[in-house]
């Protein structure tokens, strides 16, 4: 299945809010390689955070490999391969937020870089969706202690 979220995603636990969700629509990526989409509603109580406008975004983009690399040939030797080829795929969050209260909002940035090496979504897919489900059952789970921690500063 294809990187293709339904609106509205239900966000993660967060201290001060209740039943956080977005909704959102599809919008331009930046690049032919990204699938881009813009927060225009939100649901639940979460006071004080805004929709996308176009100087404060909240936007999500998944960026695919451009051109997919394919793992080479054994060393006829040693039966090694040295140099595996890495695909990189990414997730990449903006949020507009204040600095200060009167200032331009300046965006902050969450990036999730997946790098796979050739070859491993065929020899060992198993364990690429075991990483995958990991991360996304850490961040559901720890949700409010990762947005605590990055209000704080204390983990």
């Amino acid at each position: 299945m294809a990187i293709a979220p339904s609106s509205p995603i239900t966000g993660g636990a967060q201290t001060g809010f209740t039943t956080p969700t977005y909704t959102f629509v599809s919008d331009q990526a930046p690049a032919v390689n990204g699938k881009q989409y813009a927060v225009t509603a939100l649901g639940g109580t979460q006071t004080g955070v805004t929709t996308h406008t176009g100087s404060a975004p909240f936007t999500f983009t998944w960026w695919k490999a451009l051109t997919y690399k394919v793992i080479g040939k054994p060393n006829p030797v040693t039966n090694v391969i040295n140099n595996v080829p890495v695909n990189i795929q990414k997730l990449v969050i903006r949020k507009a937020v204040v600095p200060l209260a009167g200032q331009p909002s300046k965006n902050a940035e969450w990036n999730s870089t997946f790098a796979i090496p050739a070859g491993s979504d065929t020899a060992d897919a198993a364990n690429i969706r075991a990483m995958v489900s990991l991360g996304v059952g850490f961040f559901s789970a720890n949700s409010a202690g990762v947005g605590d921690t990055l209000v704080t500063n204390i983990s």
